[in-house]
């Protein structure tokens, strides 16, 4: 009888609670969503740069770095400071050491590579020794991003030869020509190895500072009396064969895509280039031979044999990509001073060479620009030889090279 009582009084209750019950409900949802909507939002891990970026980053926290041991050691050399004129500080450009002259050309040509490898609202240390950006803050000159906005993500990774890494230039360069040569090499050397791999026009940025820096380090050992480093890269053997037998024989069904086609023609184009050089250039050497006499002519013999190889390459690599074979000329005009002058002939050549080789780096990929990067070092190499002068920047053209920012 209670337990019925108890019953019939609870369900008489209930009707008359329940808009209460609901209240609380409605209550408690309500605090729990304003909890779960007070709480800050995990924010997204940053997005790794592009392997271009890292190795744009990588390239000119190196270069920095040894600027900075190239000034130390030419003031070191002179005994005095370096100029301090009212130009260098207008274009806050490092001074160049006095004292030896190896050493002077070592920090101009570092100096126009970092200019090349500054990104946007990035500049070059001032004579503070930090770098001043947009914003007024500033930047350690051992940095590699001295923007306005640094990012995180504008940071290298470490890594190894395939992943650059700012890392390894985390420690000073030694102020000797010895220390400053060897990492000047081994600079250059990691610069080839990751143009190997960046993007397009940057693997070209990169080709052209790494053959320059191997280039000096070569003339910055000669002229210190250290024994030169070996400056060379591995050429691939090429193998293969035209994977659709003929590009201008394929409709645009049988193209994979617009893009892949302009790849395939940039590349061909880039390669008949060479192959129009490289035959040149082979015609030249025919010429310059019969006036050289004594070492110069063992030389220039050698080299002969080497752009040989190096047309047969060209036109291998030609076939490879399915391109058209330029046919060889009878013969080409040189110049009366080419006639009166034939060693400087030839170095004029080879330089004029650098920017084709360049251009293939740049269009390329896989072993045909691994191919093209050998030759390009070996073109400066030569170039050198001959008493031209590659230039800070080897495969870039004069007009890349004049739209650099002051500093």
């Amino acid at each position: 009888m209670n337990d019925d009582t108890r019953e019939k009084r609870w369900q008489d209750h209930f009707p008359r609670r329940l808009p209460r019950y609901a209240l609380l409900a409605c209550l408690a949802l309500v605090v729990v969503s304003l909890g779960v909507a007070l709480l800050p939002a995990r924010q997204p891990e940053p997005a790794e740069p592009p392997f271009s970026e890292q190795a744009r980053a990588a390239a000119l926290a190196e270069t920095l770095q040894l600027l900075a041991a190239g000034n130390q050691l030419g003031t070191a050399a002179g005994g005095s400071p370096a100029d301090n004129s009212a130009d260098h500080a207008e274009n806050s450009e490092p001074p160049a050491g006095a004292g030896n002259p190896a050493v002077e050309r070592t920090v101009t040509l570092l100096t126009t590579q970092a200019r090349a490898l500054l990104a946007p609202g990035e500049s070059l240390p001032g004579p503070s020794g930090a770098a001043a950006t947009d914003s007024g803050r500033a930047t350690p000159p051992g940095s590699a991003t001295s923007s306005a906005t640094p990012a995180p993500s504008a940071e290298p990774s470490s890594g190894s030869t395939t992943e650059p890494s700012a890392a390894a230039s985390a420690a000073p360069v030694p102020a000797t020509a010895a220390g400053l040569v060897a990492a000047i090499a081994e600079s250059g050397n990691q610069r080839l190895a990751d143009a190997a791999v960046a993007d397009g026009g940057m693997a070209r940025l990169l080709a052209a500072v790494g053959t320059g820096q191997l280039l000096q380090a070569s003339a910055l050992a000669a002229g210190t009396g250290i024994t030169t480093p070996p400056a060379d890269a591995a050429s691939p053997q090429l193998s293969g064969t035209c994977p659709s037998g003929s590009a201008a024989g394929q409709s645009a069904e049988e193209q994979s895509s617009a893009g892949q086609s302009a790849a395939i023609s940039g590349v061909g184009d880039a390669l008949a280039a060479v192959v129009r050089t490289e035959a040149q250039t082979i015609y030249g050497y025919q010429v310059a031979l019969p006036r050289l006499g004594g070492d110069a002519a063992e030389s220039a013999a050698e080299q002969l044999a080497r752009h040989g190889v190096l047309l047969s390459g060209a036109e291998r690599l030609s076939e490879l990509h399915c391109a058209t074979v330029p046919p060889r000329e009878a013969g080409y005009a040189l110049g009366q001073s080419f006639l009166a002058s034939p060693a400087a002939g030839l170095g004029g050549l080879e330089a004029a060479a650098l920017p084709v080789y360049g251009d293939l780096v740049a269009l390329s990929d896989g072993e045909t620009r691994q191919w093209a990067i050998a030759a390009l070092l070996g073109t400066g190499k030569r170039a050198v030889l001959w008493g031209a002068d590659p230039g800070a920047l080897p495969g870039l053209d004069r007009a890349a090279l004049e739209s650099l920012p002051a500093g």
